[in-house]
This record gives C-alpha cells, structure tokens and sequence, in this order.
C-alpha cells in the first residue's frame, strides 16, 4: 500500500514500529524538556518503561551534575536554528540509568518545528565498552612504557654488575699476568686459569641477558623450541612442573611466531607472580584455520570480574597482542580453582 494512502493512525503506528525497531534509543522532547517519545532502546538502555517516563522531565535520565548544562545546550541549540547537531565531540557525555548507574554516551540531537511548537529529538548509543577499551589501551600503552623502562635499567644493572665488573677484573688480572709472568710462570699459570672461569661466567651471563630479551632459539630453530625452552627455563627458574603439549610440526612466520612466544612467556609469567601454583599445563595446536594456545595452572585463581589492580598489566597485554592478529584471549578462573588462559590466533591466510 503507497504510504500516501495509509491513515494518520497506520502512519503513527509504522512510525512507532520502526523507532522501536531501532538499536539506538532514541528520545524526543517538547520546548519544556518533557519526554514526548520514548523508543523501546531507551527502555532498554536507561532501565525506566515508556509509561514511567512519559511527560517526565528529560534531567530524570541525566546525573545532576550535568543538567544544568544540558538545559542551557538546548535553550543555545533552539536559538540558533541549526537542524543538527553533534553533542559530545572532545568530552564524554554520561547517562543515569534506573538504578542510579552512569554510562558513558554518544548523543546527537535534532530539532523540527511542529504546530505544539518545536520538537527535540536525541539519538543515545552506550559507549561504556569503547570508552573502557580506550582507556584500558591508554593505560596499557602507558603501563608498557614503563616495563620498557624498567626492564631497560634492570638490563643496564646486570650489563653493570656482571659484565662491567668481570671485564674490569680481567683486565687487573692481565696487567697482573704480564708484570709476574717471567718471574712466577706458576702463579701466572693459575691466575690465567681463574682468568678462563671468569671469562666462561661472563659468556654465561651474556646469553642469559640476550635470552631474556629474545631468546635466539626462536630465529635460530623457529617457534616449537623456543616454547619447550621457555617452558623448561620456566621450571627451572620458580620449581613449578609444567607440562608441554605443543605440534611438532607447528612452523609460523613472523609477527605471529614472536607473538604466540610472548603470550606464551607473558602466561608464564602471570603465573609464575601471582598464582602461587603446584602444577601448570601449555598447550599449543593447530585447529583447523587458527593457532590456539592455552596455559593453566591449579593456583590460587582469582574472580575474572574484579577490577584490575593500579599499576597492573594484567591480562590487557595479552588481549592487546592477540587483536594485533585478529584473535581473541579467553580467561576462565575462579578463586581456589586455577585459571585457564586460552588464546584463538587465526593462520596466516586463513581467509583464503
């Protein structure tokens, strides 16, 4: 039936439909600010039925803190005759729901004249996971540049105290060395001895610092020894027993070899500050068009729901080093019973 035939009752009630068929809420206002229209989104969205807002004043909906300054936006936004508006660019707007919550949110409002006089309509998106993901990504960022840092000073500390000391003491063994070596061969004999130890504890320490920041075993033989390294180093370091069930046959290229080693490395090491574990299981395979890798452990867990401690990483590093991928990292864990980290990683040209 053409739209032009229907009735101002049919008109209304496709009207109606479609607003409420909207996944923005959706609200309207009359000049005094009384809610006028009220899609099923907004009910949703702020908690309160139609019947209970209607005619109410729209401040119900805002903290009170920001109505006064949302009354004098609309009486500026009326004034100056622009049909649309974006509200909210450079600050965050917040909503109140029913049970006293506030959200963040995205508004956009728009104005038409009608015979009762004008009429204000506000389209509303709740933004609280998008604004949670940024700051969480802000404070990642932040958080990472500080472990850069500190794992810069704690690498200049060990290259001080470990390599700078021994060269300087293999050098005042030389100069000893050649000032007694005609007269005392013995003595030089057994201080170049102790010289060849020295020199054997610095190559040591060497490797040990290089392994930190990038074990060569990943470029050298690829991704599989390198986790069995990890895994094995891991039980040596903190006397955990950790099982290993990976595919031999697993071989990735890079950014995703490097990136399921750390996450790998990063689980390890969660595990190893925090969980307080009798036993930890990895997992690497290949499924079908994804890399999955899973670590647990029988510590003491913790309540996935809780907020993240100040100046903690957490698991955002994980996640952030997965959606590089366009994977997904999955935590299961609950206090007393372990935790299970479990990281889906698609294969490089699995689209095709």
């Amino acid at each position: 039936m053409p739209f032009s035939l229907l009735s101002d009752a049919d008109a209304a009630g496709r009207l109606a439909a479609l607003l409420d068929s909207a996944m923005d809420a959706i609200i309207s206002i009359d000049e005094r600010e009384r809610i006028v229209l009220y899609n099923r989104a907004a009910e949703q969205t702020f908690g309160w039925r139609s019947d209970q807002v209607m005619g109410q004043p729209l401040s119900m909906l805002l903290p009170e803190r920001f109505r006064a300054g949302h009354a004098a936006h609309v009486k500026h936004f009326a004034a100056t005759g622009v049909t649309s508006r974006r509200k909210g660019e450079g600050m965050v707007l917040y909503g109140l729901r029913a049970d006293g919550s506030e959200f963040p949110m995205d508004a956009s409002i728009s104005q038409i004249d009608t015979a009762e006089g004008k009429v204000f309509s506000v389209i509303l998106r709740d933004v609280t996971e998008r604004v949670k993901a940024r700051q969480d990504l802000a404070r990642f960022a932040t958080e990472a540049s500080a472990i850069r840092e500190q794992e810069k000073t704690r690498v200049a500390r060990e290259l001080h105290d470990e390599l700078a000391q021994s060269l300087t003491a293999l050098k005042m063994d030389a100069i000893w060395v050649r000032d007694h070596l005609e007269r005392d061969p013995a003595a030089s004999a057994q201080k170049l001895a102790d010289m060849l130890d020295m020199l054997d504890e610095s190559v040591a320490a060497t490797r040990r610092i290089s392994a930190d920041l990038r074990p060569l075993v990943l470029d050298d033989l690829g991704l599989v020894p390198a986790i069995e390294w990890l895994v094995q180093n891991f039980t040596q370091r903190h006397g955990v027993p950790c099982a290993l069930d990976i595919d031999q046959s697993l071989d990735l290229g890079e950014p995703h070899a490097t990136a399921v080693f750390r996450m790998v490395q990063e689980s390890l090491q969660n595990v190893a500050k925090h969980a307080r574990a009798h036993r930890a299981w990895v997992r690497v395979a290949r499924e079908r068009r994804e890399i999955v890798l899973e670590v647990r452990d029988d510590g003491a867990g913790f309540e996935t729901q809780a907020a993240r401690k100040p100046q903690s990483l957490g698991l955002v590093g994980l996640r952030e080093r997965a959606q590089l991928l366009e994977g997904t990292v999955r935590i299961d864990s609950q206090p007393g019973q372990g935790t299970r980290v479990q990281a889906r990683i698609p294969l490089p040209g699995a689209d095709a």
